[in-house]
């Protein structure tokens, strides 16, 4: 795999806040008119990167180096001490505004936050870097500073906390607060959700194309009184909510689609691209980190957002690449922990996959020449048998490398194309074989390419040919922190039902949220996106994927309660000591 260009480091990292009474007003398109649904199961009705390195003996191994990697490229981030979180203390009967609306949500069984004394802090804001991304018809232009040409039905008035919130300075239970105050948001902004999520279906983008998805997102969060910083490729942003005065957490979504033909034929918001489709739910991924940042400015807005929340909106996850990049802007700076959801079609609505460890692999491809002087089959012996030699390293090689490595590491090198020769009776020069290898222990991936390159050297020799070895580098394991798993089970436990969260396995597919967590603690958790009770089977990178969309209601909750949930865990801003039993606000 080529490696991508290098992109330059902005200057600034997201900055000073720009007030939402100083923000122009919201304005948006009309969104599309989603179809009438049934209420959420168990709710209630309504609302429910990349260096080079050659090696010696013919052997290159591309891609970034996968140790420090972060640092080298001007993320220099805090890493917080592990912590413990606090024990989940029912509520009590009654509760401050918003409590009596219990009967209409989930119960909460999460821990009770003492009473608040903070001040608003800063309002949400970044610094903004004017970027020209290629309009929808792919010629250059400005995102515009300028609002949308129609008001968004149901926007919180610049000022006003959200509806049933709380305001800053009383007492505050955890999930009873939040839990309405999600229900609230989500009854005015639910439809718009699926509507963006909808657009974005219609027009999928291939990775480092994604101009018009970041368009989108930009003029939406500017409507919102937020400063996106758009990444110096023009594809892809990230953009900060609340004060600096506290905790990082960053949220991720992924905005590009695959290379693969949309074969749903009974939905309105079918691909409109030939050859290209959100076949893996990126689209899903994108509305739901969207909806928990609105969500959340809302709280900063409201002075109760105890830090800060970085969205992060990234090119690329399929090819890979994008997750460097946004490194590369500085766009994880200053982050304590990441957080990140992935559409699950093996999961029902309304349930959280979790995993602590290895939730995904490493997937790198090698590609093996081989070359030798050739000759006629009726005399090897006066020659290279080039294709038994060939044979030989795609038979052992396999199996000669999980004996060099920890069997848990789950190391595995499988083939996916061998050639060599053009007739039957003559021994080629040249021979190639190209595969991939996945593992899920980090150690065990970092020393792969040297171990492949020692055995493919050993294999070669005993048969008299030249061996050359190039490693490309793509996507480290998906190793998920057990503090920062925990973090999304007791978040979960504040904004959904008591059986909703599930264990989920281990996948040997490359995610490369993995970069990320190479540098901060963070966890990626499987999102049910299966309606209950459907006896269709639907699996990710297919043509017919598709997504029951209650789910990007429930991703808007999980989402914004494991954010606030971290920045608790530290204690409120200011605080000498972390505030037992405080978690959600």
């Amino acid at each position: 795999m080529p490696a991508p260009e290098e992109p330059a480091v902005p200057g600034n990292p997201p900055g000073a806040a720009v007030p939402a009474h100083e923000a122009a007003p919201v304005h948006e398109a009309p969104p599309l008119a989603p179809p009438a649904r049934e209420p959420f199961p168990g709710r209630a009705a309504g609302r429910t990167a990349d260096s080079s390195e050659d090696n010696e003996d013919n052997t290159v191994t591309t891609g970034r180096r996968p140790s420090g990697s972060a640092v080298a490229q001007g993320a220099h981030m805090t890493h917080p001490r592990p912590g413990v979180m606090p024990g989940l203390e029912p509520p009590t009967a009654s509760g401050p505004a918003g409590s009596g609306r219990r009967d209409e949500a989930v119960p909460p069984s999460g821990p009770v936050a003492r009473e608040t004394a903070s001040a608003a802090g800063n309002p949400p804001g970044g610094e903004d870097v004017p970027q020209n991304i290629p309009g929808e018809t792919g010629q250059e232009g400005t995102v515009p500073d300028e609002t949308l040409a129609q008001p968004v039905t149901g926007e919180v008035v610049p000022g006003t906390p959200a509806p049933g919130a709380a305001s800053a300075g009383s007492a505050v239970l955890g999930g009873a607060v939040l839990q309405p105050q999600l229900d609230a948001f989500l009854a005015a902004h639910e439809d718009e959700l699926i509507a963006f999520r909808r657009d974005l279906h219609m027009h999928p983008e291939l990775g480092y194309s994604e101009y018009r998805t970041t368009r989108k997102l930009a003029e939406r969060l500017r409507a919102a009184g937020l400063k996106p910083v758009i990444l110096p490729k023009g594809t892809g942003l990230f953009c900060d909510v609340g004060p600096a005065d506290g905790g990082t957490v960053a949220l991720r979504a992924d905005i590009d689609a695959l290379p693969l033909q949309d074969e749903k034929a009974d939905v309105p918001y079918r691909s409109t691209v030939p050859g290209v489709a959100h076949a893996c739910g990126h689209d899903a991924h994108t509305a739901m980190v969207l909806g928990a940042g609105l969500f959340l400015a809302q709280q900063a807005e409201a002075g109760l957002l105890p830090g800060r929340v970085r969205l992060l909106f990234q090119p690329a996850e399929e090819t890979p690449g994008g997750a460097l990049d946004v490194m590369a802007a500085g766009g994880i700076a200053g982050v304590d922990r990441a957080f990140a959801l992935h559409c699950d079609p093996r999961i029902e609505v309304g349930q959280l996959g979790l995993r602590t460890g290895p939730i995904t692999a490493a997937c790198d491809k090698v590609y093996v020449k081989v070359t030798g002087p050739g000759g006629h089959t009726a005399r090897p012996h006066l020659t290279a048998d080039l294709v038994y030699a060939l044979a030989k390293i795609v038979t052992e090689l396999p199996s000669a490398l999980s004996r060099r490595v920890d069997p848990r590491s789950s190391l595995s090198l499988v083939w996916g194309r061998v050639s060599a020769g053009s007739v039957a009776n003559a021994i080629p020069d040249d021979g190639i074989a190209e595969g991939t290898v996945r593992c899920l222990d980090d150690d065990a991936w970092h020393r792969a390419p040297e171990m492949m390159k020692a055995l493919l050297q050993s294999v070669a020799a005993a048969y008299d040919v030249e061996a050359s070895l190039e490693y490309v580098r793509g996507v480290p394991p998906t190793v998920n922190e057990a503090t920062s798993v925990q973090m999304f089970r007791d978040a979960a436990a504040q904004v959904m039902s008591e059986d909703g969260v599930v264990p989920t396995p281990q996948s040997l597919g490359g995610e490369d949220f993995g970069w990320y967590l190479e540098s901060i603690p963070g966890a990626l958790a499987r999102l049910g996106v299966r309606t209950p009770g459907s006896s269709g089977e639907y699996d990710l990178h297919r043509g017919d994927f598709d997504v029951d969309e209650r789910c990007l209601a429930v991703g808007v909750r999980v989402l914004s309660a494991t954010a606030l949930t971290a920045l608790w865990e530290g204690g409120r801003p200011g605080d000498a000591e972390p505030i037992e039993g405080a978690a959600l606000a």
